[in-house]
């Protein structure tokens, strides 16, 4: 039998919907993944099993195919579990195809059948808009901020007990609209009124913020320099509600986005290590290209600190090295793009 379930990984910012096909048929027991695999979707065939079994549904011993189309897009991540395992017993003759018929799963399985959230849900159920999404209960709030139908279930066996019509699907919680849930990812604004003193670096931070300029602030350690970056966010009006919504995202699938906040509707502000590698900043580094500290200060306010500024001169970040003598120049960049 062929089962077809789906589904939808990262890449980048974005969500690709996936078609989770499964084949049931004689043969040596084992279970293939084709359609590039990373390595934890391979690794899926240990924990779907795990789950099937700890769940306490039976396992078909036959040959298992499960491709991910289309199969030239590769796929990341441990979002798959959760449709490999409903594809399997649907092929399996476990689970009725009716059952599943309109809906499309995202979760990762542990081995005693949990379903876990996996990060970049919002972006997931935005692919998933067209279809009513099974994930995880941790991960409902932020898939009801796609807009769609979504509910949750917390193990695999409550996922196939309300899928066969034994149990009823939970009333999905309201949307979370409420404006004191909606705060920054890094958590509240400073304040620029905790700044005593400073007026010329005050007003300087007044007019970044109000220009959108860069700001350079350079000064011995215990100057002031951070506490001023940090109060810059602060200063900043609201985003509005397409900008939010970028925001929410881009944190989303970064998997910095907490749960229960809602939109993202204050400015980020992000303080990356002096020492920051290239792709940790600007992005990337692998088939899902992860969003770097550039992506997820979108819009608004970046910093970033500089223990130091090699005598020859170097820019790159992962070279810089205190200057000779033992002495330090602390100082930090920050800086607001429109």
């Amino acid at each position: 039998m062929i089962a077809s379930i789906p589904s939808a990984v990262l890449l980048g910012v974005d969500g690709r919907p996936v078609s989770v096909e499964v084949h049931v048929s004689n043969g040596l027991p084992g279970l293939t993944l084709v359609g590039l695999p990373d390595a934890a979707v391979r690794e899926s065939r240990d924990r779907v099993r795990a789950a099937v079994v700890s769940s306490g549904l039976p396992w078909p011993r036959r040959r298992i195919t499960v491709n991910l189309a289309p199969s030239g897009m590769r796929k990341a991540g441990a979002g798959l579990d959760l449709p490999i395992a409903i594809g399997v017993l649907v092929a399996s003759g476990v689970l009725d195809p009716a059952a599943v018929a309109g809906l499309a799963f995202v979760g990762e399985l542990g081995l005693d059948g949990s379903v876990r959230s996996v990060p970049g849900t919002l972006v997931l159920a935005d692919a998933l808009s067209d279809r009513r999404l099974v994930v995880a209960e941790a991960g409902v709030d932020e898939a009801l901020l796609a807009g769609g139908v979504c509910v949750s279930a917390p193990t695999l066996g409550e996922v196939v007990a309300r899928c066969s019509g034994r149990r009823p699907w939970p009333d999905p919680p309201p949307r979370p609209s409420d404006p004191d849930r909606r705060a920054a990812a890094d958590g509240s604004p400073g304040d620029l009124a905790d700044v005593l003193g400073q007026p010329v670096a005050r007003r300087a931070l007044e007019a970044a913020a109000a220009g959108g300029h860069h700001l350079l602030l350079v000064g011995p350690p215990g100057a002031g320099k951070t506490l001023l970056a940090t109060r810059l966010a602060g200063l900043l009006p609201d985003l509005d509600g397409p900008t939010a919504r970028d925001v929410t995202r881009i944190h989303s699938a970064a998997g910095e986005l907490h749960p229960g906040r809602g939109l993202v509707t204050r400015p980020p502000f992000r303080a990356p290590h002096h020492g920051v590698s290239a792709v940790a900043l600007i992005g990337g580094g692998t088939a899902a290209m992860r969003s770097g500290e550039i992506g997820l200060a979108h819009t608004r306010v970046s910093q970033c600190s500089l223990q130091g500024v090699p005598p020859t001169g170097t820019s790159g970040m992962d070279t810089a090295v205190p200057p000779a003598g033992g002495s330090s120049l602390s100082g930090c960049i920050s800086c607001t793009s429109t």
